[in-house]
């Protein structure tokens, strides 16, 4: 059964608790950056950030971004991606919350973590909405918390 966030999306109410269930967990812990991997981060990184006063930093696939960009590349069950960052969208020092829909493998999010870390950004923590434990993705974070709303199975 695939995993989606598509009916959560089409209940107001439902979509709109899980926004603040991270807004609630973020508000006060000195979050300067939320970064999302596209496409579904894009879905709760921007809401997440403008409630909780940081700024919205798009992680994109090659040649979606304008301008100067780095870039980190990791591994697929068969082959590799890359994701970009724009240069200057984040400082050194800055803390970042890195948020997707949800983490299976953990190779979006462990190439967001660095990303951000090799420019000098502190990630305080990686939310998803679901995690497929069984595929281990919570292993390659490199010990980073990992906070996630709906443990899933059956993938």
């Amino acid at each position: 059964m695939f995993q989606d966030i598509t009916t959560l999306l089409l209940d107001t109410k439902a979509f709109k608790d899980t926004i603040d269930l991270f807004v609630e967990r973020y508000r006060d812990q000195n979050i300067s950056v939320v970064a999302s991997v596209e496409a579904r981060g894009f879905i709760f990184g921007p809401p997440i950030a403008l409630a909780i006063g940081a700024k919205f930093v798009p992680m994109r696939k090659p040649k979606k971004l304008p301008g100067e960009v780095i870039s980190e590349e990791y591994s697929l069950e068969y082959g590799t991606d890359k994701i970009e960052m724009h240069v200057g969208a984040v400082q050194t020092g800055e803390r970042a919350l890195v948020i997707d829909d949800f983490i299976a493998t953990g190779g979006t999010l462990c190439a967001a973590i660095k990303l951000l870390e090799r420019v000098g950004v502190t990630v305080v923590e990686c939310a998803c909405v679901i995690e497929l434990p069984e595929l281990k993705g919570r292993a390659k974070l490199g010990g980073k918390p990992l906070f996630v709303l709906v443990e899933g199975g059956g993938a």
